[in-house]
């Protein structure tokens, strides 16, 4: 048999979920720099003003409490001499360092003459409080940085600048400015963003090593990944290919217990499903070919004697022809089962469904037995409700499985002659029963009743092409109806199914 072309495959599941896994890592590890270098002073700087507000409110909140009390925090003596309340700010400057943790910020307060009156200078070069030339080459007076930011702050009543470094050497500072609520006093807070900077170059320094140590293990992890997930994939790869070369006995591991784990469990349903169909068609083909054989036998041994024998002996000559005919029948009658058998197990005789009444349908094939029963002694009883029995499904195949499920009936009839045909109204839509006081199946026997050319002990010799039942069964399962079988050794069989009145 010529074995199917395979497709040229370029990149297998494993090869994806590398290339997949690797690309969520570099990923990964863009974003980390993004987030390093280019969001790490923003949110660094967001965090130190958030800081320095709050520290500014605190001290702005104990100016306007103490003026509040009518505390006299400074003022201008002869001389423009400047006298400060020492015992407030004294108190002030041990609560900055006690509760605002202010070791690493620098304080100025000035008064409405931007001459500054307190200060807690805790940096090492403070922006705010060193001056610088308007420009390099004049010779006018240096201004000073904090008088410029105060007249800002008074301006604005509050505000946030980054103080630039007066020389190279130095660092860039953050201030915040608040003023009091009556405008007698500037409170500016500033530190150094010297961290920010160090922070950048030391992940600027460690963000290459770190991101090949990174990508590394990454690479391994996939493949260790991709390994142990692509397994049972391979496994019911191979098992395919075993159950394509005809070992329908493989199985493969279900150990796992997710959808590969659901698959793999399915994957052995489907090989032990198909192994059993697979011995059922042998089982057919032999059984057939030998049911085939034994009336072609007949067929011509009792053809060769009419020739050569009893030709000119007629009475011999017409049983023996009978006998032909009765073989040529019973031969016609299983090559057309298997054909109908195959039809519809196929797929090819498609279901006509349409609205029905059940219980006439049953009725008008009960009528069909009159004459067979009568002939043999036999009764059949119709048990129908009076009311209507919908059902909706191809009239022509539920009159199929009525005869043979009728026939199966009189082919095990008890002493009493009697079989039943009944229907009734049940919530999932219509039963129908057809009952038979005959010797029964045993237990054994019922799990494989419905299957093809299957015969339980007890019809072991009789007549019948033994599909009747495998072609009931294909028909149901069309139709997806419900059906099955009660028995009792000594007691008879009850077949039955229920039809349902939704398309």
């Amino acid at each position: 048999m010529r074995q199917p072309e395979k497709k040229r495959r370029t990149v297998g599941i494993r090869g994806q979920l590398m290339w997949f896994l690797c690309f969520i890592c570099l990923l990964l590890l863009v974003l980390f720099w993004f987030l390093c270098t280019q969001l790490l002073e923003p949110l660094y700087t967001t965090h130190i003003q958030k800081q320095l507000t709050e520290q500014a409110d605190a001290i702005v909140q104990k100016l306007d409490d103490a003026i509040a009390d009518g505390q006299t925090l400074s003022y201008w003596g002869f001389g423009s001499q400047l006298y400060v309340n020492s015992q407030f700010f004294n108190q002030l400057s041990s609560e900055i360092y006690e509760n605002g943790g202010m070791s690493s910020f620098c304080v100025d307060i000035s008064d409405v003459t931007l001459r500054q009156i307190f200060k807690v200078e805790n940096l090492s070069y403070c922006n705010l409080h060193r001056t610088r030339p308007t420009d390099e080459n004049s010779e006018l007076p240096s201004y000073s940085t904090a008088r410029a930011m105060r007249q800002l702050c008074r301006e604005t009543g509050s505000c946030v600048r980054k103080i630039n470094p007066p020389t190279p050497s130095g660092t860039v500072e953050l201030m915040v400015g608040r003023t009091t609520s009556d405008g007698s006093y500037t409170v500016l807070v500033t530190t150094s963003l010297m961290h920010v900077s160090e922070a950048g170059e030391v992940m600027s320094t460690v963000l290459p090593l770190a991101a090949a140590l990174i990508f590394a293990f990454s690479m391994s992890a996939a493949w260790l990944f991709s390994e142990w997930f692509t397994k049972p994939l391979r496994q019911l790869s191979g098992a395919a290919r075993q159950v394509a070369q005809g070992d329908y006995a493989v199985q493969v591991e279900t150990n796992r217990r997710d959808e590969l784990g659901d698959l793999a469990q399915e994957f052995n349903h489907m090989a032990k499903e198909v192994q059993h169909a697979a011995q059922m068609q042998r089982d057919l083909l032999a059984n057939v070919s030998h049911d085939l054989r034994t009336p072609l036998t007949l067929i011509k041994g009792y053809a060769e004697t009419v020739r050569d024998i009893t030709g000119d002996d007629k009475a011999h000559r017409d049983e023996q022809m009978n006998i032909i005919v009765d073989e040529a029948d019973r031969l016609t009658a299983l090559v057309s089962s298997v054909m109908e058998l195959s039809k519809v197990t196929s797929g090819a005789e498609k279901c006509e469904k349409v609205h029905f009444d059940m219980g006439q349908l049953c009725d008008e094939v009960s009528e069909r037995y009159d004459a067979v029963c009568a002939q043999n002694g036999w009764q059949l009883k119709l048990e129908l409700p009076e009311e209507e029995l919908p059902v909706y499904a191809d009239p022509n195949m539920m009159q199929r499985t009525l005869h043979n499920l009728l026939g199966n009936a009189m082919h095990h009839i008890g002493g009493d002659g009697i079989f039943l045909l009944r229907a009734s109204k049940v919530p999932e839509g219509v039963r129908v029963e057809i009952e038979d006081h005959g010797p029964g199946i045993c237990a054994e026997d019922l799990p494989y009743i419905f299957d093809r050319y299957y015969r339980s002990r007890s019809d072991a010799g009789k007549q019948g092409t033994g599909l009747g039942l495998s072609i009931t069964k294909a028909i149901f399962q069309q139709h997806g109806f419900r059906f099955g079988v009660q028995s009792t050794l000594g007691k008879g069989t009850t077949f039955w199914f229920i039809a349902t009145d939704t398309k």
